[in-house]
Parts: C-alpha cells; sequence; structure tokens
C-alpha cells in the first residue's frame, strides 16, 4: 500500500469539502463521507480526482452504528485498508438559549457530534490497530472554551467531550501506533452560518477576533493535512486551535 485512505466524514460541502481536496493533493486517497447532498459530494468527489486520487462517496448517518460499519466495508473494498479517519460530520441546530431549544434539537446535535465521533472512532481503532498504525483527526470548535452562551451552548458541549475524546483516545490508541489529534476552528466562513439563521454572523465576528478577519476552509484544512501527516509523527492528544487568535 502506498498512498493513505483517508475516510472523511461531512465531505461533502464547507470545511469538509476543503480537507478532501486538500489531501487528496498531499497524496491521500479519500472516502466522502455525506449524509443528504449527493450532488455535492460528487462535486467534491470531482475535485479530489482531479488532484490524481481515488475517491468513493458514501452517504452515512454517522449517528447509527450499521451505517458506520458499512462506510467502513466499502472504503476498504474499494480503495484498500482504511488508514486515516476525519471526524468531521458536526450539526449546530438552530441559535439560541437553551432554555428555549427544543429536546429533538438537543438529541440531534449528540447524536451527530458526539456518538457519531464514538461510532466512528472505535470502527477505526478497530480497523487500524490491526494494521499498527493510523491517523485519527477529530473537528472540535474554539465553543468547546468559550461556551457559546445565547448561541448553542448545547453545541458547545458537544466539543468540549471531543477534546476529552481525543486527549483519551490518543492515550489509549498511542501502543497500538494510532495518533489521535483535533483542529479547533473558530469562526469560518461557510455555509453554516446561513443554515443555523443567521449568514451574516461571520461578518459581524471579524472585528473582535484578534487578527480581524474569519477563516477560510481550507485553512482549516491545511492544519488537518499537517496532523495527518509524517511532518506530525510525534503530535497525538493535541487540540489545535485554528481560530485567528480567540
Amino acid at each position: 500500500m502506498t498512498r493513505p485512505v483517508t475516510v472523511v466524514t461531512g465531505g461533502s460541502r464547507g470545511i469538509g469539502a476543503a480537507m478532501c481536496a486538500r489531501l487528496a493533493a498531499d497524496g491521500h486517497d479519500v472516502v466522502v463521507g455525506y449524509v443528504r447532498d449527493g450532488a455535492a459530494a460528487d462535486s467534491t468527489a470531482a475535485a479530489v480526482r482531479a488532484a490524481g486520487a481515488r475517491c468513493v462517496t458514501v452517504r452515512v448517518d454517522t449517528s447509527d452504528a450499521d451505517d458506520v460499519e458499512r462506510l467502513f466495508d466499502t472504503a476498504a473494498d474499494r480503495l484498500g485498508p482504511v488508514t486515516g479517519l476525519v471526524n468531521n460530520a458536526g450539526v449546530t441546530g438552530p441559535l439560541g438559549r437553551l432554555a428555549d431549544t427544543d429536546p429533538a434539537d438537543l438529541r440531534h446535535v449528540v447524536d451527530v457530534n458526539l456518538l457519531g465521533t464514538l461510532l466512528c472512532s472505535r470502527r477505526a481503532a478497530r480497523s487500524m490497530a490491526a494494521w499498527g498504525s493510523g491517523v485519527i483527526v477529530n473537528v472540535s470548535s474554539a465553543a468547546a472554551t468559550l461556551g457559546s452562551p445565547g448561541e448553542f451552548v448545547h453545541y458547545a458541549a458537544t466539543k468540549a467531550a471531543v477534546d476529552a475524546l481525543t486527549l483519551g483516545l490518543a492515550k489509549e490508541l498511542g501502543p497500538d501506533g494510532i495518533r489521535v489529534n483535533a483542529v479547533a476552528p473558530g469562526m469560518i466562513d461557510t455555509e453554516m452560518h446561513a443554515a443555523m439563521g443567521d449568514p451574516g454572523r461571520a461578518e459581524r465576528a471579524a472585528s473582535s477576533i484578534p487578527l480581524r478577519r474569519v477563516g477560510r476552509a481550507e485553512e482549516v484544512a491545511a492544519a488537518v493535512s499537517w496532523l495527518m501527516s509524517p511532518d506530525a509523527s510525534y503530535a497525538t492528544g493535541a487540540v489545535l486551535r485554528v481560530s485567528g487568535g480567540r
């Protein structure tokens, strides 16, 4: 096996799509996991193939254990043993105070952001341990330490849990030759803000960021690619903040 095979969940749009393109450019074959937008996943796959990499798209609900098994089985059947995982799939739910948040939205955020990351990491750990090496990168958020009051404290709580998972799993899997790290993006210019009901949110936040601008998806993708690379071979259990200083 000469090329790493990396699964990227939530890989069809935004930061996930940028990650897929960057990893392909850096020598990875890529599995694009997506939940509903097949056209966007196909567009990401085209960009991956244009970079000279192999690619397969898989529709997957990462909070469903059977779907996760199918994701990794398909990746292995089509591209070979999975050597890398980027747990990028995530949702915020509507903006608002916790007291006003629908319990169904709370459950959905926990199921996708935390349970989905646990299930994918669990399967990746089993697969990678058999080979004695592998890399997992979790996508956390600067919200994990900021708390995001009045916006989505439930989302922030799930990302704080992802940080704890990153540290614990890094210690657990280190003896198996598997590295586990996370990136914690800050305010990034993607369609996520419109999806949560506030398309101007990122632009308004720029003045409160030390670098005085919002980030780009490609900047987060670059950090992920470094953590996946041999250049980061002694980095594990780290949460790399990509937030412009916020």
